[in-house]
């Protein structure tokens, strides 16, 4: 059976450092998670071309059967589902607005692009086709997605291949193609004020995931969990597991898996190593983790990584 990849983009930069803004092109042909829960501090504009799709975002599901656009404001938690075992694509531009950003305190700049920077202004949820927005936000999508370049066709059938550009004419039409999107929600009077009352179980399984996250070497208890977000164990796993569809000590086991991979895959690290490394403190249980997870041993997944080299 083939494995499921783990993807965990909010551990990726978006981009480079001087232009934060980067497309993924995600292809699936299985059913289950397409892409974890996470977070980031840009904004996101995904495209479904077609699949049967489910997104949750901030512990609200939404059921995607058919072309549209879904907006991921930041700091928002979201996640991506496939419904069926059919081939699914799922593109998207992740962007910091800062790069939208003009040095003169002109209209734009006041009253669209800080108050989206701050926090203060939402995109919509989604645009369907029927919305008279769509088709010009559509050709805008498009424009961005070739100012990137033509992927090879190795790229079309990797999951979760990202395109970043320094050339400055690319830079320039997919800044200019942002705008335009953003011009597009404006005029449409898409965008909305932000609701001051923030959802305090979103902010809760965002402050866990990002302790599991800092603190996997070690020894992670659930009372360590729910101290970090001031709610009982009980409560807080019943939280968790209908916010990100695991326990809480599945998703660390799940994240602990996905860095010995990456070690496995980066260094010439001894597995026992790697074991200690990724907060498991026997190796037994690593092993068993290990292959409950990929289906294959730690050396047998670090040759295969070799031979496909």
């Amino acid at each position: 059976m083939e494995q499921q990849p783990f993807i965990l983009k909010e551990t990726r930069p978006h981009g480079t450092k001087s232009f934060p803004c980067a497309i993924y092109r995600t292809h699936s042909v299985w059913k289950g998670t397409l892409v974890k829960h996470h977070w980031h501090n840009e904004a996101e504009i995904l495209y479904f071309s077609n699949g049967n799709f489910r997104l949750e975002i901030n512990m609200e599901s939404f059921s995607i059967q058919s072309e549209c656009f879904y907006f991921i404001n930041p700091g928002e938690l979201h996640s991506i589902i496939t419904e069926t075992s059919d081939s699914h694509w799922e593109d998207a531009i992740v962007f910091s607005p800062g790069i939208l950003s003009f040095d003169s305190y002109d209209e734009a700049q006041i009253h669209l692009i800080k108050p989206i920077q701050n926090g203060r202004l939402l995109f919509p949820r989604y645009i369907t086709p029927d919305h008279p927005a769509f088709l010009p936000i559509q050709n805008a999508f498009m424009d961005i997605m070739h100012s990137f370049g033509q992927m090879t066709p190795e790229d079309l059938y990797t999951t979760d291949s990202a395109l970043v550009t320094d050339d400055l004419t690319s830079q320039l039409y997919i800044k200019s193609s942002l705008l335009y999107i953003l011009a597009t929600l404006s005029n449409h009077r898409l965008f909305t004020p932000t609701e001051k009352n923030l959802d305090k179980r979103v902010e809760s399984i965002k402050t866990a995931l990002t302790y599991m996250k800092d603190n996997y070497q070690e020894k992670i208890y659930l009372s360590d969990l729910a101290k970090q977000v001031n709610l009982s164990e009980q409560y807080f796993c019943r939280l968790f597991k209908k916010a990100i569809g695991q326990s809480p000590i599945e998703y660390i086991n799940e994240y602990r898996i996905k860095q010995t991979l990456r070690l496995l895959e980066e260094t010439n690290l001894p597995v026992t190593e790697i074991c200690l490394e990724c907060g498991y403190n026997n190796l037994g249980n690593f092993l068993r983790e290990f292959r409950k997870y990929t289906g294959t041993t730690p050396l047998q997944y670090r040759k295969n990584q070799i031979k496909s080299k």
